[in-house]
C-alpha cells in the first residue's frame, strides 16, 4: 500500500492504544492524520485475552476486539490508516520527513506511538505457547485471572517481577519465581512482600530450558539450576515473563532524546520530545505503568499537544 498524499499534517506511528487514540483525536480536530500500523498492527493487545480492566466493558473484552473497534473508530472519523512499516525518519528539518516501505511523506508533526515488545527467553517452546490461551504470557494483570487454581511460574528477579507474581496469587494455587541469581534486584519493600506471601516460592539459580505442553496448553517447565548444571520438572499451568521490555525505538536512534533503556524521553508535562513537533506516546515512552488504558491516555495528550503545536505554527 501507498499513502494517498505526499504531505500530511500529523503522521502517527503504531496502531496500538495510543497511536489508535492519537488518531481519534486528530482526526475529529479535522486534522486529517496518516495513521501508519507498522509491522505489530494493534500492538500488544492483539496477544491478549480478556481485558477486564479497560473502562466501559462490564463484562470485558477481547484484546484482538478492543483494537479492531478502537481502529474502525478512528477510520469513522476520517483516519487514513496505511498498512506499512516506517524505514527511516528524517527529524533534522522541516517539514519532517518519513519513509513509508519505500514511499516518502513529509510532516507538520509526527506522533511515535510505535510501543514496546516483552522481552522473551527466545525458545521456540515458548514461542509456541505464546499464541492466544496457550499459557505464556508477558502480562500478568492482563491474562492471569485465566489460571485459577492452578500453579503457575514467573521467570525475572525485578520490581515487575514481584509485582505480577503478587497479583498472580489472587488466581494462582501458588506461584513460583525463577531467578537464575540468588538475589533479587527488585526493591526491598517488593523483596519483603513477595517472601512474606505464603503463596510464592522461589527458585533461585535457575533458568527455563523449554516449556513443556500437551500442544496447546503449558503443562510445566524444563528447569536447570545454573550452579548445579541439575535438571528438573515443575508442574505448572502457565508462565510469566517479567524480564523488561524493548521498545521499538531503532528507527529515532540518534534524533531523538533516548533513555539508556532506549525509550523516548518525554517531560512529565507532555507528551513533547528534544525535536520540536515531534511528540511520543505509549509504551514507547512508559517506563512505569504500560497499561492500555495509559498509552490510551497519552495518546490523547499527544494529539493535543500536537493540535497546539500546529496552532502556533499558524498564529
Amino acid at each position: 500500500m501507498q499513502p494517498k498524499k505526499n504531505h500530511y499534517k500529523v503522521v502517527i506511528l503504531g496502531t496500538g492504544p495510543a497511536g489508535l487514540t492519537a488518531a481519534i483525536y486528530t482526526s475529529r480536530a479535522m486534522l486529517e492524520p496518516l495513521l501508519v500500523e507498522g509491522p505489530s498492527p494493534g500492538g500488544l493487545l492483539m496477544l491478549t485475552t480478556d481485558v477486564e480492566n479497560y473502562p466501559g466493558f462490564r463484562d470485558g473484552i477481547m484484546g484482538p476486539d478492543l483494537m479492531m473497534a478502537t481502529k474502525e473508530q478512528a477510520e469513522r472519523f476520517g483516519t487514513e490508516v496505511l498498512l506499512a512499516t516506517c524505514e527511516k525518519v528524517d527529524l533534522s528539518q522541516r517539514p519532517l520527513r518519513l519513509w513509508l516501505d519505500g514511499h516518502e511523506v513529509t510532516a507538520d508533526t509526527l506522533i511515535a506511538a510505535t510501543g514496546a515488545e516483552a522481552r522473551w527467553l527466545d525458545l521456540e517452546s515458548e514461542q509456541h505457547y505464546r499464541r492466544i490461551g496457550g499459557g505464556v504470557s508477558a502480562c500478568a494483570v492482563c491474562d492471569g485471572a485465566f489460571f485459577r487454581d492452578v500453579p503457575v511460574a514467573v521467570v525475572g528477579g525485578g520490581d515487575s517481577a514481584m509485582e505480577e507474581a503478587h497479583f498472580l496469587t489472587k488466581f494462582a494455587s501458588q506461584v513460583y519465581i525463577i531467578h537464575r541469581r540468588d538475589t533479587l534486584r527488585a526493591s526491598r519493600i517488593m523483596q519483603e512482600r513477595a517472601l512474606k506471601n505464603p503463596k510464592i516460592k522461589f527458585i533461585w539459580d535457575t533458568a527455563v530450558e523449554e516449556v513443556l505442553g500437551d500442544g496447546k496448553v503449558v503443562q510445566g517447565l524444563r528447569l536447570k539450576n545454573l550452579k548445579t548444571q541439575e535438571e528438573s520438572t515443575l508442574e505448572v499451568g502457565a508462565l510469566f515473563l517479567a524480564i523488561g521490555h524493548i521498545p521499538n525505538t531503532q528507527v529515532f536512534a540518534g534524533q531523538l532524546d533516548l533513555d539508556p533503556d532506549g525509550y523516548i524521553v518525554t517531560p512529565k508535562s507532555s507528551m513533547s520530545t528534544n525535536v520540536p513537533g515531534v511528540f511520543a506516546a505509549g509504551d514507547v515512552q512508559d517506563t512505569d505503568y504500560k497499561q492500555a488504558i495509559t498509552a490510551a491516555a497519552s495518546g490523547c495528550m499527544a494529539a493535543m499537544d500536537a493540535e497546539e503545536y500546529l496552532e502556533s505554527l499558524e498564529a
